[in-house]
């Protein structure tokens, strides 16, 4: 990562203060209960997430609909990251209803630095720098490497690539997040060193894996191995006057319900 962020640093220090490298292996209830707060999972009927700081005590609640236990460990990793961030301040309800932390760069910009802080912080107690680096350092980056990744520390491939877009001792890839059809966000490792064709708010390339997805309705279309499709860098990025086309890879993350599609674009 280029710098720390107090958001980092705020979750390093709770996980040193708790004599913890890691909380990968800790029942999440256990976890909060230890920081003196209560976490409730109940139906919520227009959130994920939320908390209520209390005169003595804050509750955290997670909304028990939630399908993945990955998503809710991100959810209330994100709460917690209010709990020791935020105490007292008013924040809105968590939404990740197409969960998707390039999304939810937006959402900081509309409700605040919080939300995009404790995000951050979540990413940081979940998927420790020291321990991320470790695993995923010095490996080729492949869909199987984010797979073995997210199991590692318990995460949803969304939240993993994430993370994994953060490092600059990575491998340089670049995320497209694509909802209802239309190029929502992008956003590349500052060592990806090309320009991003004119998709953002329009349809991904008939060409791209992408569009493969959307056409089959967002039905799984590939095993892991074949999940990396060959693509070619003018599918998704612009050549320069003396730029040859090249071979890139796309690996697409559908969602069917949210009609939601997370590509990953990388050079081998």
């Amino acid at each position: 990562m280029t710098r720390a962020t107090n958001a980092h640093i705020q979750a390093q220090e709770l996980l040193n203060s708790c004599g913890l490298d890691e909380i990968t292996d800790l029942e999440m209830n256990l976890f909060v209960s230890g920081l003196d707060a209560m976490l409730i999972e109940e139906a919520l009927p227009n959130c994920d997430g939320k908390i209520i700081f209390g005169n003595t005590k804050a509750v955290i609640k997670v909304n028990s609909n939630i399908q993945f236990e990955q998503r809710k460990r991100f959810v209330i990793a994100h709460e917690i990251g209010h709990l020791i961030m935020h105490k007292n301040i008013q924040l809105p309800d968590d939404t990740f209803s197409n969960f998707n932390i390039i999304a939810g760069m937006e959402n900081a910009l509309k409700n605040g630095k919080q939300e995009l802080e404790a995000n951050e912080f979540a990413c940081e107690l979940l998927m420790p720098e020291k321990l991320f680096l470790k695993e995923a350092k010095g490996k080729k980056f492949s869909p199987l490497l984010i797979k073995q990744l997210s199991e590692r520390f318990k995460t949803s491939l969304t939240a993993t690539v994430f993370r994994y877009l953060q490092f600059k001792q990575l491998h340089p890839i670049c995320l497209v997040f694509i909802e209802n059809g239309i190029v929502k966000y992008w956003k590349k490792s500052d060592d990806l060193k090309i320009w991003f064709g004119d998709f953002t708010r329009l349809a991904p390339p008939s060409d791209s894996v992408a569009a493969e997805y959307i056409e089959k309705d967002y039905d799984f279309l590939y095993k892991l191995e074949e999940k990396a499709q060959l693509i070619s860098k003018s599918t998704w990025f612009n050549l320069g006057v003396y730029d040859v086309d090249s071979d890139f890879y796309e690996y697409c993350i559908p969602t069917k319900r949210y009609k939601t599609i997370l590509s990953i674009i990388w050079e081998d």
